[in-house]
């Protein structure tokens, strides 16, 4: 075979490898969250299967292109069924334990499929001509890792957010079988086919065709049949549900509609006319519009959801900013049934907030970080003191943020605390709200924050100190501010 289709095989395996990684890891996003405790295992453990399967390809002595074609054939098949949204959903469906479903999405999956790969580099650097054997070996891996940055960019910034996570996984499968196409193709493809050439029985390729476009056809199955989701995207999976209203509050009439984004509930309507949002939220609009009196007055929301927080509120202007472009036509069309009321801006909370003093934008009278919908996915640089801190950049001198958060009712847990103190520590004093402090696990909890601002300066008071019986300023404290 000619040098140029062995180095072409070497490209679409590194292309399919590392194509399997980022769709795997997309994968479990909705089930175990994108934080860095899921992806750094993810990725050592794939670097293992690499190790392994480079030694095993280094020992292999035979015919070099059958074993690639087999290879690439188990390949696709694994990550066909394997990255599917139906492995996915069998694998964390309620009630299995997350932890034994991602050790088995790894060992099923992700790792031998990696491994089986992997021997490529090895076996192919076998038929390179080359007068030096690191000559060979250095072609192939750079035909491979060209192929690698290729569906390390290709997947996630063109089809994922077009086509879907779906379409990912049937390219890495589909692009694994029109390498073994090329092998079949190819003039004296193997030993054995030339050997049957030799004893006058060549095999013809018809009779080779069936098992790659079967495996093509079962990847194409499982991929693109009526999936159990509403909508794929990059960054989460979406999903519309029916829950009885007793699950969430019996003040709402049944049945809810749930808006899903990552297996979590977003955002909730009720039955009612017009429809009514879920507790938490309706506390929100109440402590915007009635405690806080805000009236003709902008209001920035950090995290859409479903877009309910602006449902009826004519008081007010709203603008959503959400990572995700796609949300809104999601909601619009299949949870709202509605336009949504305010504007929308596909942009990253924190770096909306960093370009917000080249925007132009007049400061928001009022900030709502709603960000946290999904237990699993918890964006961790929104939880950072520097990301708190920008949040006067865009706030009006007399500004107010209120926060939701998803925490143990009793916020004993040190994430919890520590999330509350980090706050704190960046906004000042704030009240907390449990609304639901009966909840056995976890409650919507309130943070509303008064921060200091002038120009979009935060002005951070000293470290608060201790009052005690030997040092009790109480008197002069307070009669500093006159009550």
């Amino acid at each position: 075979m000619k040098r140029w289709l062995l180095l072409l095989i070497a490209f679409i395996e590194g292309f399919a490898s590392l194509g399997i990684e980022i769709t795997a890891l997309r994968r479990l996003v909705p089930h175990l969250g994108s934080s860095i405790t899921i992806t750094a295992p993810t990725i050592g453990l794939f670097l293992v299967a690499l190790a392994l399967g480079y030694r095993s390809g280094a020992r292999f002595s035979g015919d070099f292109l059958a074993r690639v074609q087999r290879n690439f054939l188990l390949a696709a098949l694994i990550a066909g069924i394997g990255l599917s949204p139906w492995a996915g959903q069998w694998l964390f469906a309620p009630g299995n334990s997350v932890q034994a479903g991602y050790l088995l999405f790894m060992l099923l999956v992700v790792c031998p499929a990696a491994g089986l790969l992997a021997q490529t580099v090895p076996l192919i650097s076998n038929l390179i001509e080359a007068e030096r054997a690191g000559e060979a070996s250095g072609l192939v891996l750079a035909a491979s890792t060209a192929g690698s940055v290729g569906g390390a960019s290709l997947l996630p910034l063109a089809v994922m957010p077009t086509l879907g996570v779906s379409a990912a996984g049937l390219i890495c499968s589909a692009s694994l079988v029109l390498a073994v196409l090329v092998i079949l193709a190819a003039p004296a493809a193997t030993s054995a086919a030339t050997a049957a050439t030799v004893a006058g029985n060549p095999p013809s390729l018809a009779r080779r065709l069936p098992v790659p476009l079967g495996v093509l056809a079962i990847a194409s199955a499982a991929n693109l049949a009526s999936s159990p989701l509403l909508a794929e995207t990059a960054y989460a999976d979406y999903g519309v549900g029916r829950v009885p209203a007793a699950r969430v509050s019996t003040d709402l009439t049944d049945p809810l509609r749930v808006f899903l984004v990552n297996n979590q509930w977003a955002s909730i309507l009720d039955a009612s006319e017009p429809p009514r949002p879920t507790p938490y939220i309706q506390r929100m609009q109440r402590l915007l519009s009635e405690d806080l009196g805000l009236n003709n007055s902008e209001i920035l929301v950090l995290g859409a959801g479903g877009f309910t927080l602006s449902l009826g509120q004519t008081l007010n202007r709203y603008v959503y900013v959400d990572v995700d472009p796609k949300i809104v036509d999601l909601a619009e069309q299949h949870f709202l049934k509605q336009r949504i009321v305010g504007d929308f801006v596909a942009d990253d909370a924190r770096h909306f907030l960093l370009a917000f003093p080249h925007s132009g934008r007049k400061r928001f009278d009022a900030i709502v970080v709603d960000v946290y919908s999904s237990h699993a996915s918890v964006p961790a640089h929104l939880t950072t003191l520097e990301f708190w801190r920008l949040l006067p950049v865009a706030l009006a001198d007399d500004g107010v943020v209120v926060i939701n958060l998803i925490l143990d009712s009793r916020l004993r847990s040190p994430y919890a605390r520590n999330l509350l103190e980090t706050i704190e520590t960046a906004l000042g004093r704030c009240a907390v709200e449990v609304l639901n402090p009966a909840a056995p696990v976890a409650s919507n909890v309130l943070v509303t924050c008064r921060p200091a601002v002038g120009d979009g300066v935060l002005f951070r008071p000293g470290r608060p100190s201790v009052y005690t019986d030997e040092r009790n300023p109480t008197d002069r404290d307070r009669g500093l501010v006159g009550y």
